[in-house]
């Protein structure tokens, strides 16, 4: 394949709405395999980046790292795929593959000089910058590629590729199951993902939401309890109870007094990313040698994982499909917490 020349959807400045345009995508390289996109999520991250909070990027962007589709073209040394193999993209599509991160599977930790290198927003190994999922077609090396299980339809498992592993990789290090607590802060894209895991997982589910607007849809995706944290009476009813509190916001919460909802040893994980700076008081975290921890996606090896166990357990994303001239309406509703629970873009529409 030659340089191919694909529609998009990009936007061209910071907070500028996004509109349809065309990119390049690389030759196929003989490791590469050229993605005919189906779906792509919309992730807060994508709002965050377009919107230039997170720092100075390079525009136009066309963001999207939730990528849903089927293999159509594949290079000469590709070994893994094959034309009309379901796949997906998920945060990063290539690393220095050397350091220790790497070779320990962890890639988004990549610490070598290429660094994990972002599905959009980032420069590539080539120099170039790379564009995301929101778009017809995707080049990308096949060992950054995930296999999507028959069993999952590929709108709904398109946000697992960055959702649903940001919250499994959490539940697993910290051994989610059978007896254990979990609470999981806000129930949105991030939130309804980690309630549906940590019920399959087979722990205790509580959702800690601001309002209880949303308490029927959390009892029907998999959670024990639900309750208010705008009531004063929640932290003080639910103190010492949770071995684990997974927090999907990204606002500035009082950090402290989640802490106090946790055991003795227990661990706060902080998944969302808010614009300033968290504070926690060292004496919440010494009393009751309790942890306040960070996470972020899942590496190469443990989102297969994730995509196997969610095939199995037949769990996907509560999506609302959407054309993609619909974009920026949705970014308006994303903003207003008004999804539930992922928008999801139909690539057949750009």
């Amino acid at each position: 394949m030659t340089h191919k020349t694909v529609h998009a959807y990009a936007a061209p400045a910071p907070k500028a709405p996004l509109e349809r345009t065309t990119i390049t995508r690389r030759e196929l390289g003989a490791h590469d395999i050229l993605i005919d996109i189906k779906y792509a999520g919309i992730c807060h991250s994508d709002l965050h980046t377009v919107r230039g909070e997170w720092g100075h990027e390079t525009f136009p962007i066309v963001p999207g790292h939730e990528i849903a589709g089927v293999v159509s073209e594949v290079g000469s040394g590709v070994t893994r795929y094959a034309p009309g193999d379901r796949v997906g993209v998920g945060c990063f599509v290539d690393s220095c593959r050397e350091c220790d991160n790497c070779r320990a599977g962890l890639q988004q930790h990549c610490t070598g000089e290429l660094g994990s290198v972002g599905t959009y927003a980032a420069t590539g190994r080539d120099g170039e910058f790379t564009q995301g999922g929101y778009s017809t077609h995707l080049v990308v090396d096949e060992n950054y590629a995930l296999s999507i299980p028959e069993s999952l339809p590929l709108d709904a498992a398109a946000p697992l590729l960055c959702a649903g592993i940001t919250l499994y990789s959490p539940l697993a290090r910290w051994q989610a199951g059978p007896g254990k607590k979990v609470a999981v802060v806000g129930l949105g894209g991030l939130g309804h993902m980690g309630v549906k895991l940590a019920h399959a997982m087979g722990a205790e589910v509580t959702v800690l939401s601001q309002s209880l607007r949303k308490k029927d849809d959390g009892l029907r995706l998999g959670a024990d309890h639900y309750h208010a944290t705008s009531d004063p009476a929640t932290f003080e009813a639910l103190a010492g109870t949770f071995d684990l509190i997974l927090n999907t916001v990204s606002a500035d919460l009082d950090l402290d007094a989640y802490i106090g909802l946790l055991k003795t040893g227990g661990t706060l994980v902080q998944l969302g990313a808010p614009e300033n700076k968290l504070a926690v008081s060292p004496f919440a975290l010494v009393q009751g040698r309790k942890s306040f921890s960070g996470s972020m996606i899942g590496g190469l090896p443990e989102t297969q994982e994730m995509l196997d166990f969610c095939a199995e357990h037949g769990i996907v994303s509560d999506i609302e499909l959407i054309r993609a001239d619909r974009i920026n309406e949705a970014y308006e509703r994303v903003l207003a917490s008004d999804v539930r629970y992922r928008f999801v873009i139909d690539a057949a529409t750009i």
